[in-house]
């Protein structure tokens, strides 16, 4: 395959031109211009949607890509999907492998590119659950400022249970649960599990007294280009951090460091919008969960504490385990997945009614069109809201605090079970439905989960179906 420059359809309206020193800036505008009609006009011609309903519905390509875009699609696909090894190795094109990691190939932690799986049927935490680690509060600004929050000192940002062969691992984590009995208005009784975490086997000693640990799953990769599409403009007037029109709603934007330029943008990945861009966030899961260098972050998880880990490092074949046309396909690849459409739209309407009169549209947005005018229906605002203190974990990222977290888009949610074999919702796996995942809702959202327990059973039926159609 030939080595060329990457510019997706869905990012390009935002990516600088090139252009030569002499050319006037009237000239730049107006080849800029061109070029925006132009990919319009090619956005027109492919389905960016499926209709299928299979386990296998998050994993097909976007219908209409050109002979190159599908060659990139492909080799994007190989690198996600085919599990990496320790270098050096045979395998030149992907060893590079730790030295510490907590999965060897992106689809342990994204089944069929849905969710991940908290436990197993045995009950035991599956490679798709991690532990962040974090100070809980800090004042080193610099850290603050570029990395969001503070790491361990020892561990690092992640605890990463393998190391390769002459590397200790860091630790194994374990999850037990408590059964929350609760009880609706109308007497329907429910229960939900609240998770308690601990940390065994620790390679390195203890964590600094300052250290929280957050569980998280890894999210559905539904539609991930389109969300980065969606103008900052048509995100940015949901935000209402001071709450001006007295709905209780008060949606936050988040700004993160962007290691691609240095330079802070607007968030809209991962569970507390801490990514700018799908490359962001596909940089930082190879770098954190298989210990990948990348031109993102291109010094491999050690800490300066962990020898063993800097020696081993020493014997990377690359200077980059994932080079930049190795991320900027896995990249293309992740943005050029086509969603799921609604099933039955016409059938669900009067739970969409509901939906809306319940006010969850409020952060739930329903529908955007993108830079390139193509209708999307993510129900996010992509903000960070406060969710209650029953789903706060206190780590803050950048400008999120420990209490807040980005609306989870809603596209593909009703599949979940089937694309990834059990179903897990929020951040940390704990809801086993959706309705579950209301229940867990505090916060800003504690009005509207209070009207929807109100509500008769056979409308909260209609709501759940709807949810579970999108």
């Amino acid at each position: 395959m030939k080595r060329y420059a990457v510019i997706t359809a869905f990012t390009a309206l935002t990516t600088l031109v090139v252009v030569g020193c002499s050319e006037t800036k009237q000239e730049t505008n107006s080849k800029t211009t061109e070029e925006n009609i132009t990919l319009k006009k090619t956005a027109k011609t492919k389905n960016y949607f499926t209709q299928d309903k299979s386990k296998k519905a998050f994993s097909h390509p976007v219908k209409g890509l050109n002979y190159e875009e599908e060659d990139m699609f492909v080799l994007g696909k190989s690198f996600f999907r085919i599990p990496w090894v320790e270098a050096p190795a045979a395998t030149t094109a992907r060893d590079g492998l730790g030295p510490l990691f907590s999965a060897n190939t992106c689809m342990h932690c994204h089944p069929n590119h849905g969710a991940g799986i908290a436990v197993d049927k045995e009950g035991k935490m599956t490679r798709s659950y991690l532990l962040r680690l974090s100070h809980k509060t800090s004042t080193n600004h610099k850290l603050l400022k570029t990395v969001g929050f503070e790491p361990d000192s020892m561990y690092g940002a992640q605890l990463s249970r393998n190391g390769n062969a002459k590397v200790p691992a860091e630790g194994q984590s374990l999850v037990t649960y408590e059964d929350i009995n609760g009880i609706y208005p109308d007497g329907t009784n429910y229960i939900l599990r609240k998770p308690h975490y601990s940390v065994v086997d620790l390679g390195y000693g203890n964590f600094d007294k300052e250290t929280i640990i957050a569980a998280r799953i890894g999210s559905a990769l539904v539609g991930l280009g389109l969300l980065e599409n969606i103008t900052e403009k048509d995100i940015l007037v949901h935000e209402d951090v001071e709450d001006k029109n007295g709905d209780g709603i008060s949606g936050k934007a988040n700004y993160a460091f962007d290691p691609e330029t240095n330079t802070t943008k607007l968030g809209r990945f991962t569970w507390k919008a801490s990514a700018v861009s799908v490359k962001h966030q596909s940089a930082g899961a190879a770098h954190n969960d298989m210990g990948l260098s990348n031109p993102l972050f291109p010094q491999h998880n050690c800490t300066q504490k962990q020898e063993a880990c800097l020696n081993e490092a020493k014997k990377a074949r690359h200077a980059l385990d994932l080079p930049a046309l190795r991320l900027d396909a896995i990249t293309f690849y992740l943005s050029n997945l086509a969603v799921p459409k609604q099933r039955e739209p016409k059938k669900h309407f009067e739970g969409a009614k509901l939906f809306k009169s319940l006010n969850c549209t409020a952060c739930h947005v329903p529908s955007y069109k993108t830079a390139l005018d193509i209708e999307i229906k993510p129900y996010t605002d992509l903000l960070l809201h406060d969710m209650g203190e029953g789903l706060a974990d206190g780590r803050s990222e950048f400008l999120a605090t420990g209490s807040e977290w980005r609306t989870a888009p809603l596209w593909g949610k009703g599949l979940h079970q089937k694309v990834s074999g059990e179903a897990n919702y929020l951040h940390d796996g704990r809801a086993r439905s959706i309705e579950e995942a209301i229940l867990w809702h505090g916060g800003e959202a504690e009005k509207s989960k209070k009207e929807f327990m109100a509500l008769d059973k056979n409308s909260r039926e209609k709501v759940l179906r709807f949810l579970n159609s999108i």
